[in-house]
């Protein structure tokens, strides 16, 4: 049994296989999950039911699971800000929330990086992320 928060086999074995460098995407409902990945990035589908898994609950799961080095969100393009963006921030202090638009966010997770894609139930729009895992210091 496992110690701490992430207990997925499916996503352990990703990360796994995973290291510095390689992108996790948590994407919300709307996100083209079959063409919207790197054809080598496994795919997790957690979208049980609309609203069922959010990408905030999987968000603080991975942040307990892998150093973070970047995160990028998805973004509109234009001068407003996704309210979730401020819920990030909240599980992300210490990271600044880098932005892409929509096509470059696309090209960004197609990326021969991307080692996971998860698919969530989240039904607000704008709700997408990569995250860029980090070093594991030594101690």
């Amino acid at each position: 049994m496992l110690r701490y928060k992430l207990l997925h086999p499916q996503i352990l074995h990703a990360l796994g296989k995973a290291g510095h460098g390689s992108q996790i995407v948590i994407a919300d409902s709307n996100y083209p999950f079959s063409t919207g990945a790197h054809p080598a990035a496994e795919r997790v589908y957690l979208n049980l039911a609309p609203g069922m898994i959010s990408v905030l609950d999987l968000l603080q799961v991975m942040t307990d699971a892998v150093p973070i080095e970047a995160v990028h969100a998805i973004h509109p393009g234009d001068d407003s800000e996704p309210p979730i963006f401020a819920e990030y921030r909240q599980i992300l202090p210490e990271h600044k929330i880098q932005t892409l638009g929509r096509f470059p966010f696309y090209e960004a997770a197609r990326s021969e990086n991307t080692a996971l894609v998860i698919a969530t139930g989240e039904q607000r729009t704008w709700a997408c992320v990569i995250l860029t895992i980090g070093v594991v210091e030594a101690t």
